[in-house]
């Protein structure tokens, strides 16, 4: 058996981003013991896990029991993985989730492979596969959460680690992170239109009217989006502001969000990405999950968005109500104001622990 340790966390990017904290915490604890710190990822978060630092090296799975559309399940792809994970000799796991997410069939596999101890937040009864059996407490940020966990598993946050979100000092490609150029010289304000899941992000036509807002105000806007957001970003940006949209990776991405004045993103990857930069985010938030747990964490923020509609809980992925309210309520001025507040330096400034530093909801 080998002093290293494997986390897992089998969601997107922004999730990733968010047990970030958690696994240097992890990271450290092994290290004390001559071992090393690899993370499961999903496909969808494994370029956000080669970002953190701590993380040696970062194995994937499509899990059939996790993310917005879950593969099939595929036996030969599942064996695998416990041959992978067998062959490492792990001294430890510990299994991340979100609070409405089991980390049962992940601990099956692990206890399968001879994972030495497996810690988990779970609800369900675990029977024999977990060793630590995390319940988590309630009111707590998704970040909070997951030292939490790790803190149970035996992995306290190092003292002088501040909690907030990181990326590696390293990271390939910040010197040049537009592929052909078009950054502009000047100060600039990122809008990300985009989400992963539809319900948590704005509608085109708002997304383009808060860019004319912002550009009517004297801000050079900058829209960014992946390679299936391109058309989305095309029209959000129209001739006001400069397309990036599919010209940057994660690690370009990240690049662009740190030369940002701030960040006008809906409750996706990017807000978080945002704050792992440092950068202020304006968070566009559909109550579909509780703000008080995913929230821009660690930067000042400003939070926008209705969180009393009748989705408000539902973990709906594609909006179940007419017109998008919580979010088309959001007057594009308002969004400007927010911008306006959070360049100006007067919106808060991050408290301790790396937590939110104001979140103002409208």
């Amino acid at each position: 058996m080998s002093a290293d340790v494997l986390a897992v966390r089998l969601d997107s990017d922004g999730d990733v981003l968010l047990t970030g904290p958690a696994l240097r915490a992890v990271a450290h604890g092994a290290a004390a013991g001559g071992g090393r710190l690899d993370l499961l990822a999903s496909p969808a978060g494994a370029a956000a896990a080669r970002l953190l630092p701590g993380v040696r090296d970062v194995l994937t799975l499509d899990a059939p029991w996790s993310g917005y559309r879950p593969p099939l399940v595929d036996p030969g792809a599942l064996l695998g993985l416990v041959d992978v994970v067998s062959a490492r000799r792990y001294a430890a796991a510990v299994v991340f989730t979100s609070f409405h997410q089991s980390p049962l069939p992940t601990a099956l596999l692990l206890r399968l492979a001879g994972v030495g101890e497996v810690s988990a937040t779970s609800e369900d009864y675990p029977g024999s596969l977990l060793d630590v059996r995390h319940r988590r407490p309630d009111g707590l940020h998704e970040v909070a959460a997951a030292l939490d966990l790790a803190a149970a598993a035996g992995f306290p946050a190092p003292p002088d680690d501040d909690g907030r979100l990181r990326l590696r000092d390293d990271l390939p490609g910040v010197g040049s992170p537009v592929r052909g150029g078009g950054l502009p010289g000047e100060p600039y304000v990122v809008v990300h239109p985009g989400a992963s899941v539809p319900a948590r992000a704005p509608r085109p036509e708002h997304a383009a009217a808060i860019v004319a807002a912002l550009t009517a105000r004297g801000h050079r806007v900058v829209v960014t989006g992946g390679a299936r957001e391109t058309a989305l970003a095309a029209f959000v940006a129209g001739h006001r502001a400069t397309d990036l949209s599919g010209r940057t990776d994660l690690a370009g991405l990240a690049a662009v969000l740190a030369g940002a004045r701030c960040v006008v993103v809906g409750n996706t990857g990017p807000a978080h990405l945002a704050a792992a930069v440092g950068t202020p985010v304006v968070s566009l938030f559909s109550p579909v999950v509780p703000a008080d747990r995913w929230a821009p964490w660690g930067v000042p923020s400003v939070v926008l968005g209705d969180q009393d509609t009748p989705c408000r809980g539902t973990r709906a992925r594609e909006c179940p109500l007419p017109d998008h309210p919580c979010l088309s309520s959001v007057a594009p001025g308002s969004v400007a104001d927010a911008v306006d507040r959070l360049t100006t330096g007067t919106a808060g400034t991050a408290g301790a622990h790396g937590g939110p530093s104001r979140a103002v909801v409208a």
